[in-house]
């Protein structure tokens, strides 16, 4: 049985969701201030706000995390170590509207703001409850480091990257029907085979389940698709295209027929 889910973009929380949940709270290069708190408090705000329907133990989902990471050295955390805990944490999966991006986080948060039935990875419990936090185990395992973290290209197996590996690979098995794609234009290589979309959640995809693929590539602000175009004016709105469009809309709203006495 499909269940529904109210994303935190569309509900009377979006803002208090999107700056105590998901903002602010990135902290390079040492683990995230708090980390415990915000883990378990994410998880009962998404069973209990977003998806009520989940049934999940949220103090079980932070020893299993704890316990994947503490005891292992900063650079030797690989995927299967986090098995058991995202086998307790259950996945919702909406059929045509699996939404995936590469390098355009600021474009797909704003995007699924404003659009509704789209689903992407940070909507998921997993996604959810990490996203944006930083982690490594202290060098002595007496807990989490929270004074530095190792970068991920020094690592073979960051504590970090081998969770969304999984969660990636988890969240791409289970897209099914037609699939949007965001990728960044405005880089070198907007198809970038060594990113976690080219590199796992596009091998990830079941061809039997995946009807078709709408890719979106995020160029400048003169491309075709208004509702991205009109996200990128609110992130530079001096550009030359954005004051055209809004003079535009200025002159044909002068131009209505006034309404009232």
């Amino acid at each position: 049985m499909e269940t529904a889910l109210s994303s935190p973009s569309k509900n009377g929380f979006v803002w208090f969701i999107v700056l105590f949940c998901c903002g602010g709270w990135k902290s390079e290069g040492r683990t995230t201030p708090n980390l415990k708190s915000i883990v378990i408090g994410r998880c009962h705000n998404y069973i209990t706000l977003i998806n009520p329907t989940f049934r999940c133990n949220c103090e079980e989902v932070w020893r299993l995390f704890e316990e994947a990471v503490v005891p292992r050295s900063s650079c030797s955390i690989q995927v299967k170590d986090y098995q058991e805990m995202f086998s307790i944490m259950p996945q919702h999966s909406p059929c045509h509207q699996f939404l995936f991006w590469s390098k355009t986080r600021w474009t797909m948060e704003a995007y699924t703001t404003l659009m509704e039935h789209v689903y992407t990875l940070e909507d998921t419990l997993v996604g959810y409850v990490f996203n944006q936090l930083v982690w490594c185990g202290h060098h002595q395992h007496t807990g989490f480091d929270f004074d530095s973290c190792p970068e991920w290209s020094t690592c073979p197996h960051h504590p970090v990257y081998s969770l969304w590996r999984q969660a990636s690979q988890n969240f791409a098995e289970t897209a099914c029907g037609n699939i949007t794609v965001l990728l960044n234009g405005s880089i070198h290589s907007a198809f970038n085979r060594n990113s976690m979309f080219g590199s796992v959640e596009l091998n990830s995809l079941n061809p039997r389940v995946v009807e078709y693929i709408n890719i979106k590539v995020v160029s400048n602000l003169q491309g075709p698709f208004m509702t991205l175009k009109m996200l990128q004016c609110i992130q530079n709105p001096q550009d030359l295209s954005c004051q055209m469009c809004s003079t535009s809309l200025l002159q044909s709203q002068q131009g209505s027929p006034a309404i009232g006495p």
